[in-house]
């Protein structure tokens, strides 16, 4: 069985110039080509469209995963090429993979079989260099404080209050904790430091937040990176670095766009994780697509829990978006793995978290719903009808959909669904999203919000001087931001191993990180990492270069 690289290297990309122009009407010199296969939209012409009116919505996003993930990426590439193929004219939105994962556990990400973006090889590894940028950008606002205290400190920053981390596109465990600056008195003043993953970084989830070049340096400018002795916030801006940081990230900004197996269009921009950040695509991206389609298909990261949560009390409340519908992704073997076997039983057991998940996305989120069954080899007819039946019990569509081997073919009758529950719900983009909390809530209720809500938490424990953080956070004005739960996606629980629909269990805060800029609060939970390890066996193990140039084990 060919895998999804092998698919991806068969396939004959037309050149994305005159597809752009041909199939969204984009005029040729508003892209700038990054070889013939992709190319990034201007700012210019994104900022043209903002009289267009906004086309259909649909979010997908999925139950609680096992760490392989369920197919949420495939999934949005074959509903978009559904769309397209049932006579409708859509887009895709989708993240960039990071490097981590993908020589990590899961390889490649974007897409598999039948249902891809494409160059795959590229937008599995250094695509447009965005990633890179925001590195950079993150790393020279760390040289920036370390230099500024080397000579001579002028605004007292607290070296033991720096809060500001550098990062790098790599699952490397040994850079969590490090300390800087040894070496003698010219190297600087010796400090504790550490390394989080890019997509866990503040500039990352700015960069897809920021909604222009001008609000970009805003939001940049606004980032804490630590206080003075007595606890005064000191900025970026004071630093004078949020001008060289969006001077690196100025083609970063610009929304990448590249094509499908089927010659269909696609942002794919922008790639904060679900379980540590925000979990969505870029808000330009999204926006853009919107007034160029009339139907945009995006994910958000990992379970409802997560990624839709995120994309409903951050991305939705700051940019002023409402979904029109959900598709809510399930397969066989999640659903198993959550049942804890391997037979009809567990399965049946198993079904406690996609209907707590269906439940959250109607009752907190608000949103009409598919169920779309990510159809494996090994699933059989009673396994499929099982699902049928408890979404069936609950006046719930569900659709089996075979886009992995089909492509958009397979994926036909979902986009048909999706199209009846948005035309049913054609107003819904002119109101607001329903949100888990009020703007103008306490820092401490909102996570307690959530964590009641959507993880069905008895109680949220804060420790340490976590609590104390967030009314200090309170009282400096910061109060009316909203809250990004950081946790394990493998339970609704901040434990990995309480799988199904756990109830009555404590979510454990146990630190806080102030994202002024991208403005949100993280509250981190149980033991998520922000630098992730690699597994036993990496999938780097598994990549290698033939003689000609060509990639292998990307999935």
């Amino acid at each position: 069985m060919p895998t999804d690289i092998d698919i991806a290297q068969a396939a004959s990309l037309q050149k994305i110039l005159p597809l752009a122009h041909a199939k969204l009407g984009l005029p040729e010199d508003s892209l700038s080509p990054y070889g013939h296969y992709k190319a990034k939209l201007s700012l210019g012409q994104v900022q043209s469209l903002g009289s267009e009116p906004n086309g259909h919505l649909v979010l997908v996003t999925a139950i609680s995963p096992t760490p392989p993930g369920e197919g949420k990426t495939t999934t949005t590439v074959g509903l978009g090429d559904g769309l397209n193929l049932i006579g409708k004219k859509a887009m895709i939105c989708l993240r960039e993979p990071s490097l981590g994962p993908c020589f990590g556990m899961k390889g490649g990400a974007a897409g598999g079989g039948r249902a891809q973006v494409l160059p795959m090889e590229d937008i599995n590894l250094h695509f447009t260099g965005d990633f890179h940028a925001i590195a950079l950008a993150n790393n020279l606002l760390a040289a920036l404080i370390d230099n500024h205290i080397h000579h001579g400190n002028a605004l007292k920053l607290d070296v033991r209050r720096i809060s500001w981390r550098r990062v790098v596109d790599m699952n490397d465990r040994a850079l969590r904790d490090i300390t800087v600056a040894l070496g003698g008195p010219g190297n600087g003043y010796p400090r504790q430091d550490g390394f989080d993953i890019v997509v866990a970084s503040e500039v990352m989830a700015i960069l897809c937040l920021a909604t222009s070049l001008a609000d970009l340096q805003r939001r940049l400018g606004n980032i804490v990176v630590g206080t003075t002795a007595d606890k005064k916030p000191v900025t970026a801006r004071e630093l004078k670095a949020d001008g060289a940081m969006t001077a690196l990230l100025k083609d970063a900004l610009a929304p990448n766009l590249v094509q499908t197996l089927e010659g269909n269009l696609a942002f794919v921009h922008g790639g904060p994780f679900a379980n540590i950040a925000h979990g969505c695509n870029s808000v330009i991206a999204t926006q853009t697509a919107l007034k160029l389609a009339d139907y945009v298909v995006t994910e958000a990261g990992f379970g409802a829990d997560l990624g839709a949560e995120k994309f409903m009390s951050i991305k939705c409340r700051k940019a002023g978006l409402n979904p029109s519908c959900a598709v809510l992704v399930a397969t066989v073997r999640a659903l198993k793995f959550h049942g804890h076997g391997d037979d009809l039983a567990a399965l049946e057991r198993g079904l406690a978290n996609l209907r707590r998940h269906i439940e959250n996305i109607r009752q907190h989120y608000e949103l009409p719903l598919v169920v779309s069954i990510n159809r494996f080899d090994a699933d059989t007819p009673e396994e499929i009808a099982l699902i049928q039946a408890a979404c069936q019990a609950l006046g719930v569509a569900c659709v089996l959909a075979t886009h992995w081997a089909e492509g958009g073919a397979g994926a036909a009758e979902l986009a048909r669904q999706v199209v009846a529950l948005c035309e049913a719900n054609a107003s819904r983009a002119a109101e607001p999203a329903a949100q888990m909390y009020r703007d103008e809530d306490p820092l401490a209720d909102k996570i307690r919000a959530v964590a009641a809500k959507i993880y069905r938490a008895e109680e949220v424990q804060f420790e340490g001087r976590t609590l104390a953080q967030l009314q200090e956070w309170q009282d400096a004005g910061w109060g009316h931001l909203p809250v990004c739960i950081a946790k394990t996606p493998y339970s609704f629980s901040s434990d990995p191993t309480l799988r199904g629909a756990a109830t009555g269990h404590t979510l454990r805060v146990r630190e806080l990180r102030l994202n002024a800029g991208a403005e949100f609060i993280v509250a981190i939970c149980g033991d998520i990492m922000t630098m992730p390890g690699l597994p036993k066996v990496p999938a780097a193990e598994h990549i290698g270069v033939d003689a000609a140039g060509r990639i292998s084990g990307l999935f």
